[in-house]
Formats: C-alpha cells, sequence, structure tokens
C-alpha cells in the first residue's frame, strides 16, 4: 500500500453540510470527500479508489459570509437535444430566474492529508499500484492534473503541493466537530451518504477506516 501526503490550500473554501438546503454553510474543515475529489483531479482511473486516512490542519479554522444571486434552474439536458435537433435556439432569461442566497464559507484555507488508494475489481491486466504510484507522484510534483482542483465549489480553486511537513498542524486545534460527511456510498439507483464523528485531536483528524463505517 502506498501511502502520501499532500497539501491542499486556497483563499477560500465551502464544505457545505447536507442538512442545509437553501443557504451554504460550510463545515468547520477539509471533508474527507472534497479531499478525495482534489486527489481523483490529479489522477482518476477506474482501477484505483483514494481513501484518506488524516487530516491535518495548518491553517486556524477562519470564516467569511457572502451573499450571491444564483439562478434557481438547472440546464436540462433533454431540452438541448431537443433545441439542437430542431434548430430552434432555447429562450433563457437570468434575470427572471434569479435568488439571492447566502454563503457561510471558508476563508485563507491550509490543510495536508493522508491518503492512500486501493485497486479495484475494474482494474485490467496491464494496471499494477506501482504504475499508478509513479503517474500520480509525477503529476504532483508538475503541478499537472485532469481538471481544476476546487475546495467544496468550483468557484473557490485549490492549490495542491506535496507536503513536507511545513507548516505543522495547529497543536491548539482541538475540538468536537460533531457529524461529518465521510463519503457517498453509490448505488444502481441512488447514492447514499455516510458520516462518522469527527474530532480534531492537537490540529489532526484520524479517518475512519472506509470498511468500518460503510
Amino acid at each position: 500500500m502506498y501511502s502520501y501526503r499532500i497539501r491542499i490550500r486556497g483563499e477560500s473554501a465551502c464544505f457545505t453540510r447536507p442538512e442545509f438546503k437553501t443557504e451554504r454553510v460550510s463545515y468547520d474543515v477539509l471533508t474527507p470527500s472534497a479531499a478525495r475529489g482534489v486527489l481523483e483531479a490529479i489522477l482518476w482511473k477506474p482501477a484505483i479508489r483514494w481513501e484518506i486516512r488524516k487530516i491535518f490542519l495548518l491553517a486556524p479554522v477562519r470564516y467569511i459570509q457572502l451573499k450571491r444571486n444564483e439562478v434557481m434552474s438547472r440546464a436540462s439536458v433533454a431540452n438541448a437535444q431537443r433545441a439542437s435537433r430542431s434548430g430552434t435556439p432555447l429562450v433563457y432569461f437570468a434575470d427572471e430566474d434569479r435568488a439571492q442566497r447566502n454563503t457561510v464559507a471558508l476563508r485563507d484555507v491550509d490543510y495536508a492529508v493522508e491518503a492512500t488508494f486501493h485497486m479495484t475489481a475494474k482494474q485490467g491486466p496491464e494496471d499494477n499500484p506501482k504504475k499508478f504510484d509513479e503517474m500520480f507522484r509525477r503529476r504532483l510534483e508538475r503541478g499537472q492534473f485532469y481538471m481544476q482542483p476546487y475546495l467544496g465549489c468550483r468557484e473557490f480553486p485549490a492549490i495542491v503541493e506535496p507536503y513536507t511537513g511545513t507548516p505543522p498542524p495547529i497543536e491548539t486545534e482541538t475540538r468536537d466537530l460533531g457529524y461529518m460527511l465521510h463519503d457517498l456510498r453509490f448505488g444502481p439507483t441512488t447514492n447514499e451518504p455516510v458520516f462518522f464523528r469527527a474530532r480534531a485531536e492537537r490540529g489532526v483528524i484520524e479517518v475512519p477506516v472506509w470498511e468500518e463505517v460503510a
């Protein structure tokens, strides 16, 4: 099993709590599922599954409140395909479909994560852990990614780099973080969220093994 330590930081972040529907309110820290998304932005293959084992808090928790105008509707693929076939343009007026929403986000975030990956049943005959280890390390050191890593929301880009131990975790950060989203259990028709009781001890959050909570 290969292990990695990766630093993830940015100016703003919002790891939305699922219990809030209309307003966006962030968890206090990076969630394991958001960290997994950052790693998949660097290297995603059907043959591997990323697992986050530890989250290190390298900066104090700070909040920022934002108000933004957002549209209420989502683009419909069926309507776009229908318009493409008919040659008739879609008519949409954003001014008639707007709502002002409040966001409680995080600012000046800085984390490190300890992660591993596991081979899945979708691995091919030429797939092996060493191959993916070399690919990931090379892409991480060069700053390469398949898509822009982000911190919860796509408008909050993340800076991702190897973690060398500097800065160290904040030892004064010891707190109960309550129930936090671990990840999603993907099913054939629906996806089910899986939670765990999170606690920061001297700036370090121990993430339970996926099989123990799923």
